[in-house]
């Protein structure tokens, strides 16, 4: 019971404070800095939580008061996906090495299993990448393509040979990433938001994979 009373305060306190983890630092020299790719902890919660909220919501304008409610959402669709033994679901981290006894968090990606028909959970299932995200410092220096590569290896554990992933239209910048590494155009996804609201079409991207020797 104390236990899970000092959970609540220890939750409630960060959310409404701001992000503690130990300060990145510049990742300028790219020579310098060496990452490590591992699979999620409880104990990244924080860190994975504040990357993906940063990546994909802006702290500032008429919706920043919404930041740390939306930080919180995350961090709980989190908890709830790394306590779960479902078998093919994998978060991965990557964590920067380079300063002895600092291992901060700086990117992630989730690997799971979807099924064409989404609504029902029928049909044949395929791997699928979600939640990219690279704390803005260490963008450009090969985190985001080092956790792709990881997710491909894990895919051919699996015994898959196809990856899948949906990206912005206008995410001009992982486009290129992902063109890069052998995504190709698979199809384009509309939604009904497209008819009331401005906003940019999902494609839905195919990387078929080589079979090679896991390194």
């Amino acid at each position: 019971m104390l236990n899970a009373i000092n959970t609540k305060l220890t939750l409630t306190s960060w959310f409404f404070d701001s992000y503690h983890q130990q300060p990145i630092t510049s990742a300028t020299n790219q020579a310098a800095k060496q990452f490590h790719i591992r699979a999620a902890t409880p104990a990244d919660l924080t860190g994975i939580s504040q990357i993906i909220a940063e990546s994909f919501h802006s702290q500032t304008g008429f919706w920043g008061w919404a930041f740390p409610l939306l930080r919180l959402g995350i961090y709980e669709d989190f908890r709830q996906r790394l306590s779960s033994s479902a078998p093919h679901h994998i978060c991965l981290v990557a964590v920067d090495t380079s300063t002895p006894g600092v291992n901060n968090v700086v990117g992630t990606v989730e690997l799971g299993l979807r099924f064409h028909d989404s609504w029902k959970q029928s049909g044949k299932s395929f791997p699928y990448l979600s939640n990219l995200a690279v704390a803005h410092k260490y963008r450009r220096h090969g985190v985001a393509s080092k956790l792709l590569t990881s997710c491909e290896d894990i895919c051919r554990e699996w015994g898959y040979q196809d990856l899948y992933l949906h990206v912005l239209e206008d995410n001009h910048q992982a486009r290129q990433l992902y063109c890069k590494l052998g995504y190709r155009m698979h199809k384009v996804d509309y939604n009904w938001n497209l008819f009331f609201i401005k906003s940019p079409r999902q494609l839905f991207l195919h990387k078929h994979l080589s079979v090679e020797s896991i390194s």
